[in-house]
């Protein structure tokens, strides 16, 4: 796995570069822009998550990185880093493609992504990948969430994620078919535009042939905890 950091790095300084090409060819300024959509405690099983994305480049060509996972303790139980490309495709949607880093039971994989990021109608913010691994194994992530404005400052946000793989992986404890379901309700205020605290709910369980997986590694396939964070950007 040591040729994994080199090829991210390549990446990101390879994009890099073609965006501030085309920002100069067309004069499209070039901005950043950092948030942590999710940074919170969760009740249990006692863990910090972690959700962060952010940008460079202009209204047509971005450089993403984005950054997702969970720590115990210290110890990161499963987590990623992807460094994608991104081009608007629409007035409302981006196209985006690159390398994912990740760990997911103790072990370290390289993936290729190919996906899309924007919002749909009625304000629905959608995020939805397809992985293909170092080892041939397809799989795909879809997340969509919606703010729904109580008051100015008061925001429900509800969440949903879907996994779902083409194949099974038992080493990582994973079926074919959909292999998880993650159903949240984060309540937040936003004491300032930048700067929003929350409290919330998030039930996640295991579906198919993964939750028989877990069930047979004498895991629980269902979790239901309470959750308090922050929601930042600049």
């Amino acid at each position: 796995m040591n040729r994994i950091p080199i090829t991210l790095f390549a990446a990101l300084f390879t994009s890099a570069g073609a965006i501030a090409e085309t920002g100069m060819m067309h004069q499209d300024p070039l901005l950043a822009y950092i948030q942590a959509e999710r940074f919170e405690y969760r009740e249990s099983p006692g863990e910090i998550l972690w959700d962060l994305q952010g940008w460079y480049g202009g209204d047509l060509h971005k450089l993403w990185l984005k950054s997702e996972g969970h720590a115990d303790g210290g110890d990161v139980d499963a987590g990623e880093v992807q460094v994608l490309y991104s081009r608007a495709w629409t007035a409302f949607f981006d196209l985006q493609t690159g390398i994912r880093v990740s760990r997911h039971e103790a072990r370290d994989v390289a993936s290729a992504v190919v996906g899309i990021q924007g919002v749909a109608p009625y304000r629905v913010e959608i995020d939805a990948a397809l992985f293909v691994s170092e080892d041939g194994d397809v799989s795909l992530r879809a997340e969509f969430e919606r703010d729904i404005f109580l008051s100015e400052r008061l925001i429900l946000q509800p969440r949903t994620e879907l996994g779902i793989a083409l194949e099974e992986s038992p080493e990582l404890r994973l079926g074919s078919g959909a292999t998880g379901l993650s159903l949240g309700l984060r309540l937040r205020y936003e004491v300032s535009r930048k700067f929003a605290p929350y409290i919330g709910l998030e039930h996640d369980r295991r579906l198919g042939s993964t939750a028989d997986l877990v069930r047979a590694s004498g895991d629980e396939t269902t979790e239901s905890t309470i959750v308090a964070g922050v929601r930042f950007w600049f």
